[in-house]
């Protein structure tokens, strides 16, 4: 956890430069508000910008965390919160591995980011996950191929706990107006879809960061 790794709290995020651009943020909150699906708006970090309803209902049974909070920033809630696989389901191959993927990509182009860098030390913290992400990950990216790190498209197993939806699954669908892209944003919308109709296990909550198993640290 990054808690236990050291982690410290993500820094406030700054608000937009310039009134039309804070105008735009709050009409755009109230689009959100309106979309049925979990939503959010995230930086290129994944700092949460912007919920909804939807979103926060999703995610409710989250107990807290001084790093990892699904609306503080969704990387660090996937990667190092112990009740995210309580709500993200097949969570090492589904939901983990992805974001690590898009993660390392990320800090490639941005090498030099204080939070980036921070999730990286807190990675690597943690042997099972060093060890994942290192040496295990780059084998699950050539196997996968250059959707590994793609999030658009996406259908992945999700836990919901209103029970009219149960276990099912969501599209994860990218979509983000070029005023939202000018500002360094990017929003992703968890399309739910019919709960599925087969007996299931109930979801094993995680106790830790070390669970990266289905990921072998050497070849």
């Amino acid at each position: 956890m990054a808690f236990q790794a050291g982690g410290q709290r993500p820094a406030p995020r700054p608000a937009p430069a310039t009134p039309e651009a804070q105008a735009y943020l709050q009409d755009y909150t109230a689009l959100l508000e309106a979309v049925p699906f979990p939503s959010l708006v995230v930086d290129h970090r994944w700092d949460v910008v912007l919920t909804n309803g939807a979103f926060r209902t999703l995610f409710r049974g989250a107990g807290p965390h001084p790093t990892a909070m699904p609306g503080d920033n969704f990387l660090r809630f996937v990667l190092f919160h112990p009740d995210a696989s309580a709500v993200l389901g097949e969570h090492e191959s589904s939901w983990c591995l992805p974001m690590l993927a898009h993660f390392a990509a990320t800090l490639e182009r941005y090498g030099h980011d204080h939070g980036l860098q921070a999730v990286r030390r807190d990675i690597a913290q943690d042997p099972i996950m060093e060890a994942a992400y290192r040496q295990g990950l780059p084998h699950w990216m050539r196997a996968v191929g250059p959707e590994a790190v793609e999030h658009d498209g996406a259908v992945r197993p999700l836990h919901h706990p209103d029970p009219r939806w149960g276990t099912t699954e969501c599209r994860v669908v990218v979509e983000t107006p070029r005023a939202l892209e000018e500002l360094g944003y990017t929003r992703l919308t968890l399309v739910l879809r019919e709960p599925r109709r087969t007996p299931h296990r109930p979801p094993h909550t995680r106790r830790g960061a070390s669970h990266l198993r289905v990921v072998q640290a050497a070849e």
